[in-house]
Formats: structure tokens, sequence, C-alpha cells
């Protein structure tokens, strides 16, 4: 897909907090073409919502950060291939 930013159809979406809509294509092009749009939405209360969630998240378990640290300082941490690629095959079939 190529976007045209000197097109007369480009725009610039103002900054703000109501929904916005942007929508491309012609429909005289085609009857009955799906025409694609895409929607921006934000407003405060899913602002606070995100912020409260991720000040509620588990702090950071230094002591386990510092277990690992130390092990691949000494050289003694070791991958283990066959569970690495274990958890990348199940990560995709999600």
């Amino acid at each position: 897909m190529k976007v045209e930013l000197n097109s007369p159809s480009a725009t610039l979406l103002p900054a703000g907090r109501s929904v916005k809509q942007v929508s491309t294509g012609s429909t005289t092009a085609t009857q009955g073409a799906a025409q694609d749009r895409t929607t921006f939405h934000s407003d405060s209360l899913s602002v606070t919502s995100l912020t409260s969630q991720a000040m509620s998240s588990p702090e950071i378990r230094q002591d386990k950060v510092d277990t690992l640290s130390q092990s691949v300082n000494n050289g003694t941490y070791q991958l283990d291939a066959t569970r690495i690629a274990g958890a990348i095959v199940d990560s995709k079939s999600e």
C-alpha cells in the first residue's frame, strides 16, 4: 500500500479528545466497493484506566534480576534451545 502524502485527500488530524474519522477512497469509483475507514478515539476514562493498570503491575523483582545478572557475568547462565523453540511455537499458536 502506497501512501501519497502530497495528494489532495491527505489531511492532518487535529489533536483533541473527540472521535475523529478519516476515510480514503472514492465512493464513485465502483459502486458497492468497500471503503477503508480508520477511527481514532481517546478519552480521559480510558487513559485513566490504562494508567491505573500500569501503576498496579508488579514492581521489578530485583532478586531475580540480580541472580540472572550474576549468572550471565559468571558465564554460568545456560540457554535451553528446546525450551526456547517451544516457547516461540507456543506464542505463535495463541
